[in-house]
């Protein structure tokens, strides 16, 4: 079996720059798919903490750096205190679906997540388009960060979970897994990843990418001081429900939330946010040759 695709390993450019400068000034949390013509189309998360801005964006590229956005939808759409990672994928009929994932209006005084999903013909459709939740956590989870995939006939989630029984605590997390006959109705499977006590990410385990042969990356730290700079790990699949297991004792990377998108003529195409020295986040890519 082939290495992963990690970053370090091709030609790197910024695709989207820091939307400001330090902490929770970020641009990143890609999620990225293909058109018919073999065009990448990314959509991403910007978020200024300091200046209530949060928004998904939906972005098409004809080389895979150079992003033209096609649709923004706000926070305020929503109901939401801030966005994060969205999920972008094409339906059996070619139609594109997105997940936005939606934090409680009520924040600080709830951390509650949700995700919610919209359909469109074409990627600028889902500017203005409605929405209907589809996961929407409840009083004891937060539901957020989410990889989708379509293959053998079904629709498969890995979904970041983030308990809400201790106030503070809230930071810690799990990936679950669940499945789907259309992506909008989803049954539970139980957890997929968790974290390792005692060790690099022994606080959480987030889910960032599946590839179609099971293998996986994820987003882990090991302390509440790390949340905001959770590090790259791998993992793979492990039995028939989507479980993962993690297969390294130390980071592969120094970066969160990598995308994996699989080229028609090999090869790799990656999206990562990269951490900067002021605590900005930007938004890179990669191209990763066959």
């Amino acid at each position: 079996m082939s290495r992963f695709p990690l970053p370090g390993a091709g030609r790197v450019a910024v695709a989207v720059p820091a939307p400001g400068a330090g902490p929770e000034s970020w641009a990143g949390a890609p999620s990225a798919t293909l058109d018919a013509d073999g065009n990448v189309v990314v959509a991403y998360r910007v978020r200024v903490t300091a200046d209530g801005i949060a928004r998904t964006v939906v972005a098409r590229s004809s080389d895979g750096e150079r992003l033209r956005t096609v649709a923004t939808l706000d926070r305020a759409r929503f109901g939401a205190f801030s966005l994060q990672r969205p999920a972008l994928v094409r339906t059996g009929t070619g139609r594109w679906r997105l997940y936005v994932c939606c934090a409680s209006g009520d924040w600080p005084e709830s951390k509650h997540w949700w995700i919610e999903a919209l359909e469109a013909d074409d990627p600028a459709g889902l500017a203005d388009t409605e929405s209907r939740v589809v996961f929407p956590g409840d009083a004891r989870t937060a539901v957020k960060d989410p990889v989708i995939r379509r293959f053998d006939g079904r629709w498969h989630a890995w979904i970041c979970c983030h308990p809400l029984d201790e106030r503070g605590a809230e930071d810690r997390m799990t990936t679950a897994y669940a499945t789907s006959d259309d992506g909008l109705d989803w049954q539970w499977h139980g957890p997929a990843l968790v974290g390792r006590p005692g060790r690099w990410d022994a606080r959480g385990a987030r889910v960032t990418a599946v590839l179609p042969d099971g293998r996986a990356s994820y987003d882990g730290r090991a302390s509440a001081a790390e949340n905001f700079a959770e590090r790259t790990g791998l993992a793979r699949r492990v039995g028939p429900r989507g479980q993962l297991v993690a297969t390294a004792d130390v980071p592969a990377a120094a970066v969160r939330y990598l995308d994996v998108l699989a080229l028609p003529r090999g090869g790799y195409r990656l999206y990562y946010e990269a951490p900067l020295a002021d605590g900005s986040h930007e938004l890179r890519t990669e191209l990763i040759e066959p």
